[in-house]
């Protein structure tokens, strides 16, 4: 039996939506910003792509910028947002807990001049709005904080800290990196004061290399690319039309039957946990109820690499995360296990377990009978 659950680095794309992206790279393949009637055709998918995530944001469509991906929102989110509001302010905000493409981009521009304060979190990862509150000043341009936490799946306060920063200071742009939480949770941007919002297609059975950008109107960000003017100059290039397509698609897909298919996934998570809990020094990260997302289950197995763990699990046909895919494929210490206060010899022995739509109750099963075996063999193994 083969059983992927990595689903928080990428996910299987939706049979339909293959199937649309296919249509329109060998049929509807005209460049949208041409006057002709092939690029008319490619247009109308844009546009219904807008309407689409527009809708289940409940947001206007032109606060909808199409993008690569997840980490270029993120970079638009905070360099353009720190170039376009540096005379008013030099300090930024975010946790000790975001994805590389957060933390990595305010190491840039502490480079550049700004002042970046992290916010520590506790043993299940999530903020104090205490703190948050202290650290807002005047001064403050940006706080970015993700909404779901995609390597122990802890959950974030949005709407609390966003009516928190707007009482602190209206003129704070508040960023929020999505692309865990999107197609998981309904997300509002405008009740949860949410200025901007990142979200990635792949993680959502949509394709690679797409995702979007959420801007409020009027807020002040800058392009960080430059070219042909498209999309109202905000982000230049000829859109990626097939992904757009295939992005919203899987969007509505996953938002048809939301409610219904997280239940299920919190079976599954409970039904995982609750496995696990039979063996032997083995410790849950994060929120181990369901305070925590749906989708993601940490591991720490005491005694046992999490690289070696693995590759045993791999031998089963079972697919797993040592920690987060997202940064490389090379072997690094967390800093999010660090944030929660792992203990040492733990943060080499933690894995990460994520389920999608497609994940069933015979695969984790399965997967909890080959932990149970492979396990105590391997802590043998490594005591002699």
């Amino acid at each position: 039996m083969e059983v992927y659950l990595d689903n928080s680095a990428t996910t299987r794309c939706f049979d339909e939506v293959a199937q649309l992206m296919h249509k329109i790279m060998c049929e509807d393949y005209g460049n949208p910003s041409s006057m002709h009637h092939k690029g008319v055709e490619a247009e109308q998918y844009l546009r219904y792509a807008k309407e689409t995530l527009a809708g289940i944001l409940k947001v206007n469509e032109k606060e909808i910028l199409f993008t690569s991906g997840g980490t270029e929102s993120d970079n638009i989110a905070l360099i353009g947002t720190a170039m376009a509001n540096h005379r008013r302010g030099r300090h930024l905000i975010t946790t000790k807990i975001e994805h590389p493409a957060i933390l990595q981009t305010m190491s840039y521009l502490e480079d550049q001049g700004f002042e970046v304060t992290y916010l520590s979190v506790d043993h299940e990862g999530r903020i104090s709005l205490k703190e948050l509150e202290k650290a807002i000043r005047e001064d403050t341009i940006l706080v970015s904080i993700m909404h779901t936490n995609n390597e122990i799946g802890s959950l974030q306060p949005i709407a609390e800290a966003g009516a928190l920063i707007k009482r602190c200071n209206p003129h704070t742009l508040f960023h929020v990196d999505a692309v865990q939480g999107f197609g998981k949770f309904r997300i509002f941007p405008n009740k949860m004061h949410i200025d901007m919002l990142s979200v990635s297609g792949h993680k959502i059975h949509g394709p690679k290399g797409i995702g979007f950008l959420y801007i409020r109107e009027g807020s002040k960000v800058n392009p960080i690319m430059y070219g042909g003017g498209q999309q109202k100059g905000m982000r230049s290039g000829t859109e990626n039309v097939p992904g757009v397509a295939g992005l919203a698609k899987a969007a509505e897909m996953v938002y048809e039957n939301l409610d219904r298919d997280m239940d299920r996934m919190y079976e599954l998570r409970e039904m995982l946990i609750h496995g696990v809990n039979q063996i032997e020094d083995v410790k849950v990260n994060g929120c181990p109820d369901r305070e925590g997302a749906a989708h993601i289950v940490s591991l720490s197995v005491r005694g046992i690499r999490s690289e070696v763990l693995l590759h045993a699990l791999e031998e089963r046909e079972i697919y797993v995360s040592a920690g987060s895919a997202c940064a490389s494929n090379k072997p690094q210490i967390s800093a999010t296990l660090k944030a929660i206060g792992v203990e040492k010899d733990l943060l080499d022995s933690t894995i990460r377990f994520s389920f999608s739509v497609f994940t069933t109750a015979e695969e984790i099963q399965y997967t909890i009978q080959a932990l149970c075996e492979i396990i105590p063999m391997l802590r043998r193994y490594t005591r002699h």
